[in-house]
């Protein structure tokens, strides 16, 4: 009896041991350093057999140093989904399934079809009899074709819908690094800057190139290397030579190198006395400064300023303008090709509304810039708060080449603690409608070119990535990343089409797994703005590291970095009166936007206390009051959180353990994090409306003043702060 048993035993284990094969996840050991590019067998066996048939015998083009990590992908690619290793040749008879070639090496009847301009980066996928063809103009462009035809194969497109003809839209699509040369990372969540400088420039870490391969894979081409608010150490020739090392990684997948600079660099690294642009040794040094970085960095585009912001130093000491500042750079690398972009985040404490701020300072200088000059403008006219009306500054600037930043990196929403998709938020922006000369000129119209005759455009991303294997720490951040990348390319696109792409790319085809995972993605960032600043409000954060609540906050040196300052809550309402009555900050926007604003009635609710300082008993479109409706949108946030927690919860054994057990805990941390925002917040605000909550509301478990003591005594991860 005891060997049956053994014998029941064995088979049980022998068959439970196939199942698990068979049916293993195929993610079980995805750690997520391959991000959206972790290779998976392809499940549909008709269409692996479609695939093998026209895709395993491959003609590369004369190969150079792009070519050769697109080889390289493919080489890493095909074995992985299709089970078998290409077979590569120069041959271009029909025997090639599918062929990659640059449009110059192509006959006139191959072209023939070919009726959309491709220019440097675009390609087109498309078949001619029996043979698949990936046509570009350049290097680059074929990557970019190589890595949405491997795309293609693991959303397990079918051939039919494979034929495209894709070109950027935006042409900097850059990620931004607020990296400091101790490799500490302002408002980075994931460990230190991945850039070594210890060992630069004889190490070249394995993940630069990795990283670069990332970002190829989105049709991203630019990098940022150093922090906005930079040392002025980053252009001596000790680090130039280490950022030569960087760049060397980066070229071969199309990414150029760009630098943060510091407006007195010729006085700190250059001995000079003075950093006035008007100065002739000034200029004369900042040329000289530009032809050694081209000569040691042929891949590099160009600098990026924060100039009189936040304490940086800037063209105001010596009495010039922003556009006279930006010109001598640009001077020194137009050249060369390069651009200098400008940020337009910009504020002083003597302004009655730091909204009002950029486009004050900057409209007025429209059509002084170089024509290689790119003013680069945050969403929003504050800063990267979780909802903002978009930047005036969009549709104002007609001869000023204008482009768009955006953040990844999650500093007002949580950290690498908290889930909250950003691909809605990016979504929202850029199809906001500017009036610029009539209905339909969005931020996607402006920052296109489509409105105004730019002759730069871009698309600027805060994405502050880290050493963690990971990259972003939160596994869900990869996904704004991803979503970052999509947009940038095209900024038309659907968020919710690229939520489902990025889950599909990350946790496998299961369709009800993609719907749950989607749904979470898609609530998850109104779910933020909910239970900290709905309605409006916005900048309720306790200064200096953003995470948690403090909308008492005041008396700090400037008022504009209080709280206070922004929600003016006091017996009669809250809200900032950005109305003929207030700032008037609404007449910087284009009719009918200025006329809309300009009444509660009219406003969208989600940006009401943006414009309009009300009283509590307001009515809203619900027909509650605006203290109930209010209260309601803070209990909604944490509720909406639970929504994720639940679903989450019942994908136990569908999503890898590793990453089950991690987002289960980050969710649980969200949880508690959403309740103590809306409890602080919804006992601050009940102190000035002294009204009760709704009916069938919990209320909150402690008193004010324990949430006020919270901001003092939990821990907060040391991070530099001021961006």
């Amino acid at each position: 009896m005891k060997k049956i048993f053994l014998l029941v035993g064995l088979v049980s284990a022998i068959l439970a041991n196939a199942s698990a094969f068979l049916f293993s996840n195929p993610f079980e050991n995805y750690d997520g350093y391959e991000a959206w590019l972790h290779y998976t067998p392809v499940q549909n066996q008709e269409l692996l057999e479609d695939y093998k048939q026209a895709f395993l015998r491959i003609s590369l083009p004369e190969e150079d140093a792009t070519i050769k990590v697109l080889k390289a992908e493919i080489e890493r690619a095909l074995p992985l989904l299709l089970g078998e290793n290409p077979v590569f040749t120069h041959d271009d008879t029909d025997r090639v399934g599918i062929r990659f070639a640059l449009k110059k090496d192509l006959s006139t009847a191959s072209t023939a079809s070919l009726t959309q301009e491709l220019g440097g980066e675009g390609f087109t996928i498309y078949k001619v009899g029996a043979q698949w063809m990936v046509v570009a103009e350049s290097s680059k462009g074929l990557l970019y074709g190589m890595f949405h035809w491997i795309k293609s194969l693991r959303l397990e497109q079918p051939l039919s819908n494979m034929d495209i003809t894709s070109t950027p839209k935006v042409q900097y699509r850059m990620t931004n690094h607020w990296d400091n040369l101790n490799r500490r990372v302002e408002r980075g969540y994931a460990g230190l800057s991945i850039w070594e400088w210890e060992t630069l420039p004889e190490y070249s870490h394995p993940r630069y190139a990795d990283y670069a391969r990332l970002l190829a894979s989105l049709g991203l081409n630019s990098v940022i290397l150093n922090n906005v608010n930079a040392d002025p150490r980053i252009l001596n020739n000790e680090f130039l030579n280490k950022i030569r090392t960087i760049a060397q990684a980066l070229h071969p997948y199309g990414i150029d190198v760009f630098l943060s600079i510091n407006y007195q660099s010729p006085m700190r690294i250059g001995g000079l006395e003075t950093a006035d642009p008007l100065d002739a040794q000034v200029e004369e040094w900042w040329a000289q400064k530009a032809t050694q970085i081209y000569d040691l960095i042929p891949n590099f585009g160009g600098f990026l300023v924060k100039a009189d912001s936040e304490g940086q130093p800037g063209p105001f000491a010596y009495g010039r303008d922003h556009a006279v500042g930006a010109n001598v750079l640009a001077r020194a690398v137009k050249p060369f090709g390069g651009v200098v972009i400008w940020r337009a985040f910009v504020y002083s404490p003597e302004q009655e509304d730091r909204f009002r701020e950029a486009f004050d300072e900057f409209v007025p200088l429209d059509g002084k810039f170089e024509s290689n000059v790119i003013l680069q403008t945050k969403n929003g006219p504050i800063d990267f708060q979780p909802r903002e009306p978009f930047s005036p500054l969009f549709g104002a600037m007609e001869n000023t080449n204008t482009m768009l930043e955006l953040q990844i990196t999650q500093e007002y929403f949580g950290f690498s603690n908290h889930l909250a998709y950003q691909g809605t938020l990016f979504e929202e922006v850029l199809r906001a409608d500017t009036y610029a000369k009539g209905t339909g000129s969005t931020v996607a119209d402006v920052i296109t070119a489509k409105v105004f005759d730019y002759e730069f455009t871009g698309m600027a991303g805060v994405l502050n990535i880290g050493t963690d294997r990971n990259w972003t720490r939160h596994p869900f951040v990869q996904s704004s990343w991803y979503a970052f990348g999509a947009l940038a390319w095209n900024p038309y696109r659907n968020s919710q089409e690229i939520a489902e792409e990025w889950v599909r790319l990350t946790f496998g085809q299961e369709q009800q797994l993609v719907a749950t995972i989607t749904h979470m993605m898609m609530i998850s960032r109104e779910a933020g703005v909910n239970y900290r600043m709905p309605l409006g409000l916005t900048h309720l954060y306790a200064q200096g590291h953003h995470y948690g609540p403090a909308p008492w906050t005041a008396d700090l040196p400037r008022p504009d970095w209080t709280a206070v300052y922004y929600h003016k809550a006091d017996k009669n309402g809250i809200g900032f009166d950005r109305t003929s009555t207030g700032s008037n900050a609404i007449e910087q926007y284009n009719e009918p936007l200025k006329s809309q604003f300009a009444t509660p009635e009219e406003t969208p609710e989600e940006l009401l206390l943006w414009f309009h300082h009300l009283p509590w008993n307001y009515t809203m479109k619900s027909g509650k009051t605006l203290w109930d409706e209010l209260v309601l949108h803070y209990y909604k946030g944490v509720d909406q959180v639970q929504e994720m927690q639940v679903l989450w919860n019942e994908l136990e054994g569908r999503v890898d353990d590793e990453r089950f057990q991690q987002v289960r805990a980050l969710l649980a941390i969200q949880h508690k994090d959403a309740k103590r925002w809306r409890d602080s917040c919804v006992l601050y605000f009940q102190s000035f409306s002294q009204l009760p909550l709704p009916d069938g509301l919990e209320t909150p478990e402690h008193d004010l003043e324990y949430y006020k003591s919270l901001e003092k005594t939990l821990f907060i991860p040391d991070v530099w702060y001021g961006n």
